[in-house]
Formats: C-alpha cells, sequence, structure tokens
C-alpha cells in the first residue's frame, strides 16, 4: 500500500471538470486508489463518489494506492493532483 498527503489548491475544489480527469487518469492503473477527506472516502474510479466528498480549497485529502501497480499509481495521482487541483 502506498500513500501520500494533498492540499487541494484549486479555488473550486475537486469540481466536475477535474474530477473527472482525475477519474480518467485513475482508471489507467490496475491498483484500488482511495481518496480520504476528513472521515469520507471514495473510489478514485467513481465520478459521483469523488465529488461526493465535498472536496474545497485548502482541504488535506490522503490518496491510497493498494495493488499490482501501487508505486506507479500513487506517482501518478501526486503528479496529477499537483498539475491539476
Amino acid at each position: 500500500m502506498k500513500q501520500f498527503a494533498y492540499t487541494i489548491k484549486d479555488e473550486n475544489g475537486i469540481h466536475a471538470r477535474p474530477a473527472g480527469q482525475l477519474v480518467q487518469a485513475a482508471k489507467a492503473y490496475q491498483s484500488e486508489i482511495t481518496i480520504t477527506s476528513g472521515d469520507k472516502s471514495a473510489s478514485a474510479k467513481k465520478l459521483f463518489a469523488l465529488m461526493g466528498l465535498g472536496v474545497k480549497q485548502g482541504d488535506s485529502i490522503t490518496v491510497t494506492a493498494e495493488g499490482p501497480d501501487e508505486t506507479e499509481a500513487a506517482a501518478g495521482m501526486e503528479v496529477f493532483l499537483q498539475a491539476n487541483l
């Protein structure tokens, strides 16, 4: 299991457009990727679950990747978040 924390910088938080892009990026990996915000968690591969977290600018999230390509998945998600959120 690989895990890292990230603070959302986008002024709109995780909203529709970047959430859709995040889902597409997550689906490129076999590993299960989970985003946790506070006491809520959601699969990064499910758009509505991800948006249901209600992540706003300044919120800290934890990204967990678990599976056969977890190292690559965690690194890829971190690069995506830094570039888009």
